[in-house]
Order: C-alpha cells, then sequence, then structure tokens
C-alpha cells in the first residue's frame, strides 16, 4: 500500500528497523546461545522474536533496555554485505531460523522475514559492531544517528515462528523508537491516555453495552444508555437524510437463498455468511447486508428517469461471521446496525450523488469535532478478475475513473489503494482520526456496476427506453457499534450533552428535598431533557462524585434555598460550580446545547 511504502522510505523507518538489531544484539549479549529469528518495523516501533533457553521476566527487559542505550551510545557504523548463499550459511551456521531464512532465499521463494517474493533476492548482511544479522535494510548510518532516550523497549510476548502454531513457540520483545525524547513522551502520553479511553472499559462503567456468553460472542446487548446513543444517531442520521432526499424503508432479517446466488455475495461473502437454514424445502439466510433487499424494493414498482435519483435507506440489524480470534469490542461483531443506504441514479447524476455522500461526511466531521481523516479510494487488480472481483475490466476501469474525475472535480483529497475494492466495484473507505490520534476505518461509499444489471433492475429514459442504473452503496456513520465504539474512545466518554444517555441528574441534600426533585426532573423530561433524580441514600458530596464519574453533563442540586426560588445549583461535570440558576433558565440552557449540538 502507498503509506506502507512511504513508511518504508522514511527516516523513522530506518531508526526502528536499526534498534531492532541493536536490541537483538543486547538480548544475544545476555543470552549467547540462545536463536535470533526476525525483527521488522511496525507501526509506532519494532519488535525481534527470540528462541531463549529460559522465559524472560520484567528485570530482564530492563536489563536489555539498558545494553541496547550503552550499545547506541557507541555510534558503531552499518556496514552491508552481499553474500552468496554458501558464505551466509557459514556466518549463521549456529542459528537454525537463519539458516532456513537463507534456503528460502536462495530458492527465491522468500525474504528474510518469510514474506513471499516475486523474483529472487540479493543475500545481504548488516553489521554494527560485534553483531551481524541477515538483512535487506534499510538502516541509518550508523547507532548514533538513534537518540538512545527516543528507544523504549515495551512488552514480551509469544508468537509462533512464521504465526504457524505447529512452529516453535518464540519470544517476541516490542519495542518503540522515535526521533526525539519528546516524540517518545508523547507517544507513551498517548499510550495512557488510549487505555483511560478504551471502549471496553469506559463501556463497561458507563453502562453502555455488555456481551453475555449465553448469547453468544461479538453479539452485543445494548443497556439502556447505549440505547440512548444509537436513538440520538439515528434521529441525526434521520434528519440530515430527510433533508437530502431520501426514503426510509424496512426489511426482513432473512431471506431465500437464491437472492444471495442472484447478487453474488454467496460466492464471494460465503465465509462471512451464517450457514443456511433448511426449511420449506429450501435454504434460508440470516442476512450479512442490506443490498439484495433494497434491489428488490427499488424493482416494486415501475421507475422513470424523473424518479431519480431513488435514495433508500435503512437502520436494519446485519449478521456477519467473524472469526472468535477476530472478535473486538464493539469494533468486530457479529451483530451489527447499520447506518445503511442505496442511491440508484443515471450515470449522468452519478458524479453529483456521489460528492453528495461525501459532503455527508464533511457534515459529521464537523459534528463530532474529528479533524484528520483520509479518503482511501480502493480499486481493483487485474490479476482478481474473476476471482475476487466481478470479471468485467472496462466496467472497472470506467467506473474507477468516474470516481477519480468526481473527487477531483470536488476538490477532495484522497489517496489511492489497489487491490481492495469491493467485488462489485471500486469504492471510497474513510478512516478518522480520535482526539488523541487512534485510526479508525468508519466511513464507506460504494460503487456498484453489476448487481443492478443482474437484478433486472432498470429505468425509462427520456427516449423511452430501458437503462439500468448505477447504484452507490454508503454508510456515513458505518455501524451503529463501530460509530459508537469509536466515540466513546474520541470523547473519553465525555459526550456532548445532545449525546449524552443521562443529561442532568437532581442531587436532593437531604430527603426532605426529594420531592422538589422529581418535581424537577418531571419539567426536565417534559422539556426533552433526560434527567434522573439520586435518590440513594449517600451524601450529597458522594452523589456528586458518582455523577461526575458517570460524566453527567449537569448536576442540580437543590436544598431549601433552591426550593424557595423555584431553582437549582447548577454544577457542571468538570468540577465547576455555577450556583443557582431557575429552572426554567437551566432549561433553555440545556436545551440550546442539545439543539446545537454543541
Amino acid at each position: 500500500m502507498a503509506e506502507q511504502e512511504r513508511y518504508e522510505d522514511s527516516e523513522l523507518y530506518k531508526i526502528r528497523h536499526s534498534a531492532a538489531h541493536v536490541m537483538a544484539q543486547a538480548v544475544m549479549e545476555m543470552f549467547p546461545k540462545g536463536k535470533y529469528t526476525i525483527g521488522p518495523p511496525v507501526e509506532n516501533g519494532f519488535y525481534y522474536d527470540f528462541d531463549l533457553p529460559r522465559t524472560l521476566t520484567p528485570e530482564d527487559l530492563k536489563k536489555i533496555q539498558k545494553r541496547t542505550r550503552k550499545i547506541l551510545n557507541g555510534k558503531h557504523e552499518f556496514l552491508k554485505q552481499i553474500l552468496s548463499a554458501d558464505e551466509a550459511r557459514e556466518i549463521f551456521k549456529e542459528q537454525t531460523y537463519k539458516l532456513e531464512l537463507i534456503e528460502g532465499l536462495e530458492e527465491g521463494g522468500f525474504d528474510e522475514y518469510g514474506n513471499p517474493l516475486d523474483e529472487k533476492p540479493d543475500i545481504s548482511t548488516y553489521t554494527h559492531d560485534s553483531f551481524v544479522d541477515l538483512c535487506r535494510g534499510p538502516h541509518v548510518d550508523n547507532t548514533g544517528d538513534i537518540n538512545p532516550k527516543a528507544v523504549k523497549l515495551m512488552s514480551i510476548a509469544g508468537a509462533y515462528w512464521r504465526g504457524d502454531e505447529n512452529n516453535p513457540q518464540l519470544q517476541r520483545i516490542y519495542g518503540t523508537a522515535w526521533n526525539t525524547k519528546e516524540e517518545l513522551d508523547a507517544y507513551l502520553w498517548r499510550l495512557e491516555e488510549a487505555k483511560k479511553r478504551d471502549h471496553r472499559k469506559l463501556g463497561k462503567e458507563l453502562d453502555i453495552y455488555t456481551f453475555d456468553e449465553e448469547v453468544g460472542p461479538g453479539l452485543p446487548l445494548w443497556l439502556p444508555n447505549g440505547a440512548v446513543i444509537i436513538e440520538e444517531l439515528e434521529m441525526l442520521a434521520k434528519q440530515m437524510e430527510r433533508e437530502a432526499g431520501y426514503k426510509q424503508v424496512r426489511s426482513p432479517h432473512l431471506t431465500k437463498e437464491d437472492l444471495f446466488i442472484r447478487s453474488g455475495h454467496l460466492p464471494y461473502y460465503a465465509e462471512s455468511m451464517y450457514p443456511p437454514m433448511e426449511m420449506e424445502g429450501g435454504n434460508y439466510y440470516i442476512k450479512p447486508m442490506n443490498c439484495p433487499m433494497h434491489h428488490k424494493i427499488f424493482d416494486a414498482r415501475p421507475r422513470s428517469y424523473r424518479d431519480l435519483p431513488v435514495r433508500l435507506s435503512e437502520y436494519g440489524t446485519c449478521y456477519r461471521y467473524e472469526k472468535s480470534g477476530e472478535l473486538f469490542g464493539l469494533m468486530r461483531v457479529r451483530s451489527m446496525q447499520m447506518n445503511d443506504a442505496h442511491i440508484y441514479c443515471s450515470e449522468a447524476q452519478f458524479e453529483e450523488e456521489f460528492m453528495a455522500v461525501i459532503d455527508l461526511y464533511m457534515k459529521y466531521f464537523e459534528i463530532f469535532n474529528i479533524e484528520k481523516y483520509v479518503m482511501r479510494f480502493s480499486t481493483h487488480a487485474k490479476e482478481g478478475l474473476g476471482k475476487k472481483y466481478i470479471d468485467n475490466e472496462p466496467l472497472w476501469l470506467k467506473t474507477e475513473e468516474m470516481v477519480r474525475r468526481a473527487m477531483k472535480n470536488g476538490g477532495v483529497r484522497y489517496v489511492e489503494v489497489a487491490d481492495e475494492a469491493a467485488f462489485y466495484g471500486p469504492k471510497i473507505d474513510v478512516q478518522v482520526w480520535s482526539a488523541i490520534g487512534k485510526e479508525f476505518t468508519l466511513a464507506t461509499n460504494q460503487v456498484d456496476f453489476s448487481v443492478p444489471e443482474k437484478f433486472g433492475l432498470h429505468f425509462t429514459n427520456s427516449q423511452g427506453e430501458d437503462e439500468t442504473p448505477l447504484c452507490i452503496h454508503r454508510a456515513p456513520l458505518s455501524t451503529h457499534e463501530r460509530m459508537i465504539g469509536f466515540l466513546i474512545e474520541h470523547y473519553a466518554g465525555v459526550f456532548p450533552v445532545w449525546i449524552a444517555p443521562v443529561q442532568a441528574v437532581l442531587i436532593p441534600i437531604t430527603d426532605d428535598h426529594l420531592d422538589y426533585a422529581y418535581e424537577v426532573k418531571k419539567k426536565l423530561v417534559s422539556a426533552g431533557i433526560r434527567a434522573e433524580v439520586a435518590a440513594d441514600s449517600g451524601r450529597m458530596g458522594a452523589k456528586i462524585r458518582k455523577a461526575q464519574k458517570k460524566k453527567i453533563p449537569y448536576m442540580l442540586v437543590v436544598g431549601d434555598a433552591e426550593m424557595e426560588a423555584n431553582a437549582v445549583a447548577l454544577r457542571m461535570r468538570d468540577g465547576e460550580d455555577r450556583g443557582a440558576i431557575p429552572v426554567d433558565d437551566f432549561i433553555t440552557l440545556a436545551n440550546n446545547s442539545i439543539a446545537d449540538r454543541a
């Protein structure tokens, strides 16, 4: 991919690759009879895998860190040498894993990391100080180019040789390296902040969702607080879609096998679908997506060019079989509520409709304060035609050029990535970054040039002839599961008032103020504000701390003075005490914030 290629050409990549070698030297000095395998740079750092005579401990990690920094301070030059296979075997004759890699290099099938290659490479080593490694590079000129204070060893984990559980288990040391200590400190801060913001942790603490083994892995149960967030997202999306001319539809959760054969999903997507249910002499599948249903809805009555574009949206639940090892909180689930829609348009309408979806993304970015994003334009690869992709190269090339032209005419920056398209057409995937710089894949905007024809979809054009529409699949808010997981981490659970599950909590000073608290709550609820009463027996200070922990935007303390003045004492979740405010004034304040989605 283009981003990976840029990273591999960067100075930071060289620093991390070189730091991995230096760390390997430190480990082998501590364990001279150990075996070292591979140590590539990865996103934000590097790792190296070892076969050692004993299990590493946290204390070992500290010692390896100290040795690594000492070697870095030695300013040793990295020297490259091209070798024959026999010369390489002589150097690494005691290193069984390296010998296996040399065999792969000699045959031309694999590189020194065990990755398949298209052509036979050179066999090369890099030496610094007394340490020599089988490696193609690149590296820094010498270890003095790496700031020792900007390198940190992070953790120890298990790993199988070449990722195969049938192979020996190794010990993997992860590390990170940066240009400066300040960059390292910022990265470590982001890691700690990410732990605090982890949607799995906060989702539990804030009573948003849960999983239950009796229900099944990857099948989230939305608690009342989570259901509120879903409803708010739907209301936002429906409002924006009504303004953009969408029509809401509904479709069943399962359908006959023939529909997915016709759409092409079964041949291309079967592994991600749940197995069929046999009934009434046929097979039924639980739906992994809404597309085929929407095609049928479009085809339910004759269409004229005057009807187009037809924009159909649905918030239906879909089910996909994700492997157990790939499930991850709300980010990878088996039950998902799609922010789904399909736009049927003529070729002449395509650019306007496609860019209207992109504009919708931009509006959502503004609402959710998403400042960093990348549009990834995914295209086909010729070698995948007929296997991974619909076998119609002229249509692929034509449609991809239509997307390019639309994005360029709209002045929208994008990166183009080959061999990542949907099986039926090119797409724009949207990568976004949260407030602490964590990357998420959220939205998608896909072009389907194939399936409308398979379903016999058509409209009567202005010449009175039948014409097949293009179909745009779009999901600007992803699934509710992934979107909410992102928002939890983006806001650290401190949701804007409009989407906060509980917007205000009434805190009576004593039980004598309970009735008044319930009266105010009733008035707030009638005004559209989600409010609760802290009616437990704890002290006022404890109730305030509990509300702050639940990240409730407004805490309204009520006592004798507030009862007499028909007021509340307003405290904000950040600790600000705004003092007494009339109830009606608070309602205006809260509703203005809700209405503005501030």
